[in-house]
């Protein structure tokens, strides 16, 4: 049986993992008609992805779903470290966990995939403005001048959708980036790795960290997640084959170092290629790839459903502006602009610590020998934890280009503490600036009628921080020093004033920036 669904939705999103169902919560809460199709029935019940930002569950925040989310968490606690050891588990170098982040919640955070990602296909499921055809997998789809027209299946019947946008979720095997035939962009990292996850049945003495053990012998990972799980990545070695690695003797002689064979169950044995790519494009007319459809990392910064949740956040933002005729439908051409600069920018240095992991382990192999040790990568001094990387800024796209360095601000999320005013109760900032665009002061702020008729056509709101006490955290300095600050949706800062920058030039150059329909 075919069957045709009247309704134009404004967005069909394909793949409900957890990118997607994130996805369809933004969109959905920002009024627009979202329609969601996956093929498989049920919430992947084994773990992938094992940390979520800080900064992810900090966008959770305008839909009231942060607080929860974040208790389903088990951050790194002060102390406890993330960073490189030698075969001995001896440490060399990495960063200790901090108590707060710049973005109001921990930094980072350790959960269960089949735990977070239920909690959103549910929510996904009773919104409103959310229709769901789950079991259905997309069988084509064809890009029209108004919509995208998608025929899926399940086993009973055939269905036919119509969105004017089309948002693919369907993983790192996208058939709709196939379909599209958008290669990918390789970057260079493709090994085996085995990966095991256990449950701990029993007491046990495993540390609660991340430590990238660059063993001669087999470099290997260990990560602990959320309690009573751990995780351990091993590398292949050449001429192993995957059977091999996957027969239960192996694997218990793998873990026999760290933990004894009576205190664990496995739950996931799998052996991966992990791969390093970003795709050619990620928009071609109404279609956008997001998530995995557009980039693969090797995991070694817990980044793969960060950077495709960071996807959503900005499409979260921009599809409303065009739907509802703010802006003209060219602003989407900032997608890929913003994010396949950002993603390169994640998946290139999860490559570096790849090769840095070599290094070291090669420079204790020279040591063993009494040998000299091998150049370092050009990499070396950037590539690991705590080495004066954060996350990436935009660098195109929908900012002051001018403005942007690795030392300032615009491009960058602006840093949310928790502030006061007067007697009032003590809030996260983003509750003051609202979902919209922000203009953020030390005082009043004085604009031409131009300027006002940017502020009034999209609705942004002026904050005067002058009046406020921080309770936790701090302003950025910038705001600190007097100056103004304009803010997107999604928290990244357009730009700021200074001796050459005015409020009316900052209002500009958005102006300029967004097409205005």
């Amino acid at each position: 049986m075919r069957v045709a669904v009247e309704t134009v939705f404004d967005v069909a999103i394909v793949g409900l993992g957890p990118v997607g169902c994130f996805g369809a919560i933004l969109l959905a809460e920002a009024g627009l008609k979202v329609v969601c199709l996956e093929k498989e029935s049920e919430v992947y019940k084994l773990p992938r992805a094992v940390n979520l930002d800080g900064e992810i569950i900090r966008a959770l925040q305008a839909v009231d779903l942060a607080e929860t989310v974040n208790a389903m968490m088990q951050p790194l606690r002060p102390g406890e470290r993330a960073g490189f050891a030698n075969s001995k588990r001896e440490w060399l170098f990495g960063v200790a966990a901090s108590p707060s982040g710049s973005h109001g919640w921990q930094p980072s955070n350790m959960f269960d995939q089949p735990e977070l990602e239920q909690f959103l296909r549910d929510k996904t499921l009773e919104h409103q403005n959310v229709t769901t055809f789950i079991g259905y997998e997309v069988t084509e789809f064809e890009i029209q001048p108004e919509q995208v027209t998608l025929s899926a299946e399940d086993n009973a019947q055939n269905i036919v959708v119509a969105a004017k946008f089309m948002i693919a979720c369907d993983g790192a095997n996208s058939p709709t980036r196939k379909a599209l035939e958008i290669p990918w962009r390789d970057l260079g990292y493709d090994q085996d790795w085995l990966v095991v996850d256990v449950v701990m049945t029993a007491e046990h003495d495993l540390a609660n960290e991340v430590l990238q053990i660059c063993d001669p012998d087999r470099i290997h990972t260990y990560v602990a997640t959320k309690e009573p799980f751990r995780r351990w990545e091993f590398q292949l070695n050449p001429g192993e084959t995957a059977d091999q690695m996957l027969k239960e003797d192996t694997i218990a002689k793998l873990l026999d170092p760290w933990v004894p064979r009576d205190t664990y169950t496995l739950r996931r044995t799998a052996v991966y290629q992990f791969h390093a790519a970003v795709a050619a494009t990620w928009r071609r007319e109404r279609v956008l790839l997001a998530g995995d459809a557009a980039h693969q990392t090797p995991p070694f910064l817990g980044q793969g459903m960060n950077a495709g949740m960071r996807d959503l956040i900005n499409l979260a933002w921009k599809l409303p502006l065009v739907l509802n005729q703010i802006c003209a439908e060219t602003l989407l051409d900032t997608y890929p602009l913003e994010r396949a600069g950002h993603a390169h920018d994640l998946v290139s240095w999860a490559v570096s610590m790849g090769h840095l992991m070599t290094h070291l382990a090669a420079t204790e192999a020279a040591e063993r020998a009494g040998k000299p040790a091998p150049a370092p990568p050009e990499s070396m001094q950037t590539s690991g934890y705590g080495q004066g990387r954060e996350q990436p800024p935009i660098r195109s796209g929908a900012v002051m280009t001018a403005q942007l360095s690795d030392q300032g601000i615009t491009g960058y999320l602006l840093s949310q503490p928790m502030v006061k005013v007067g007697s009032d109760k003590p809030v996260r900032f983003d509750t003051l600036l609202g979902a919209g665009f922000a203009l953020i002061s030390h005082g009043d702020v004085e604009l031409s009628a131009a300027s006002q008729a940017v502020v009034d056509h999209l609705s942004i709101k002026l904050v005067n921080v002058a009046a406020m006490e921080t309770v936790k955290g701090r302003f950025a300095d910038v705001l600190l020093a007097g100056e103004t600050v304009l803010v997107r949706p999604d928290k990244v800062v357009f730009g700021h004033t200074s001796d050459a920058v005015k409020a009316d030039d900052l209002l500009t150059a958005l102006k300029n920036a967004m097409p205005f329909c």
